[in-house]
């Protein structure tokens, strides 16, 4: 048993957060907080400015942060930038702050990371991700990322999908040799 004076150490966790229209701001104080960490994923787009086209860097789902820090550091910090906000989800009748496992945020991470022109984004929705075989990658840059095997039409090749908290799945092609399945 713990005296009433100590105090238990909560850990570090990824919080999914909402920073309405802020996200560049968010990104902007989220940079200057040295024992935070964040992450926003994002993708190119073609935008067309003044006529001309530009390849842009944009956030991949509007709004969305992650950042993964102790609760009391966030509610310190959502003291000073009040425009980012817990994103919830309804869990037997109340709304629960959702949060991010540190495996599946950090196989995530390094997914979104790898040469973008064999990434493919997707809502939940926009695809189907049947339940399908559990695997680990061996080899390679993806080395110990977990996810699903899925075909996704109109591709030949296996595709890796990784889902995170039911916002965003991502899917890159695999080789099948590299694959364990997890049971």
């Amino acid at each position: 048993m713990t005296s009433a004076n100590s105090k238990v150490r909560e850990p570090q966790q990824w919080f999914v957060m909402n920073a309405y229209k802020a996200e560049q701001r968010a990104e902007d104080s989220l940079r200057m907080a040295r024992d935070i960490e964040y992450f926003i994923p994002k993708h190119y787009v073609l935008r067309t400015f003044h006529g001309r086209k530009e390849r842009k860097l944009v956030p991949l789902i509007p709004n969305l942060v992650f950042v993964r820090a102790r609760y009391a550091r966030i509610e310190a910090f959502k003291q000073i930038h009040p425009y980012l906000r817990y994103a919830t989800r309804k869990v037997d009748g109340m709304n629960r702050i959702m949060k991010v496992p540190d495996k599946e945020m950090a196989d995530f991470i390094r997914v979104s990371k790898e040469r973008e022109e064999e990434l493919r984004y997707f809502r939940p929705g926009e695809v189907e991700i049947p339940r399908g075989m559990r695997v680990r990658v061996h080899g390679g840059s993806l080395d110990g990322v977990e996810g699903t095997v899925v075909k996704l039409t109109g591709h030949r090749d296996k595709r890796l999908v990784l889902q995170i908290a039911d916002l965003v799945a991502v899917t890159i092609k695999v080789d099948p040799e590299m694959l364990e399945v997890i049971k």
